[in-house]
């Protein structure tokens, strides 16, 4: 559930970007007459109408999200936090200035903020964020953790990179695609691989229990 908890708002935007983006005019009356006090001169125009929406929309399910969690009283993660201020602060300028080149780079700044955060982590305070996360849950090596502590930082990096490859390089129709299926789908291969690498120093049941006794005759 919380895996579709976190991807809800991505889910949204593409969601809401396909429809806008076969009934643009429809998309342009609606952000004009909703949005345009947002929007500098006032007016939304077809060509960006279906990202401004789609921005609009990711910034509301955000804060949804995020009162949902205090109205329940459950802890918010800090990279919660910081995608609300990225898409806030990128999605604002995006709708602003008719530019959806500053939501484009939301995706990137939040892999860059999450993967910068481990590096800081394990260079500066010593600590491995990876394990204070999921040690709870398995007991490894600490080799092992700082593996999969350093593949995870590489891995945000390169995520980011990607996505501004994608973003800057094809349309906005398929950066949108990318960013709920390639984004999903690079990280299930990943969490596969990793799933693959730990698999040999998980412990069973069976290495806790005692070597059966042997009876003499």
């Amino acid at each position: 559930m919380k895996i579709l908890f976190d991807f809800l708002p991505i889910a949204l935007f593409f969601g809401m970007f396909k429809y806008a983006e076969g009934h643009k005019d429809w998309a342009a009356a609606v952000g004009t007459d909703w949005f345009g006090f947002l929007v500098s001169g006032g007016v939304v125009g077809t060509a960006e109408a279906p990202v401004l929406l789609s921005t609009v929309v990711v910034i509301v399910a955000t804060l949804a999200q995020i009162l949902w969690l205090v109205a329940k009283g459950k802890k918010i993660e800090p990279m919660l936090w910081i995608s609300l201020v990225l898409v806030v602060g990128l999605g604002g300028a995006t709708i602003y200035f008719h530019n959806e080149n500053f939501i484009k780079w939301k995706p990137t700044a939040l892999y860059w903020a999450m993967g910068s955060a481990l590096l800081v982590g394990q260079i500066f305070f010593k600590k491995n964020f990876i394990k204070t996360l999921m040690g709870a849950q398995m007991t490894l090596p600490d080799s092992v953790w700082r593996v999969l502590c350093w593949s995870w930082t590489g891995f945000f990096a390169v995520m980011g990179c990607i996505n501004l490859w994608v973003a800057f390089n094809f349309s906005t129709d398929t950066w949108v695609n990318f960013k709920l299926f390639g984004g999903m789908g690079l990280m299930l291969v990943f969490v596969l691989a990793q799933a693959a690498f730990l698999s040999k120093y998980m412990k069973t049941d069976d290495d806790h229990q005692p070597a059966p006794t042997k009876i003499q005759p």
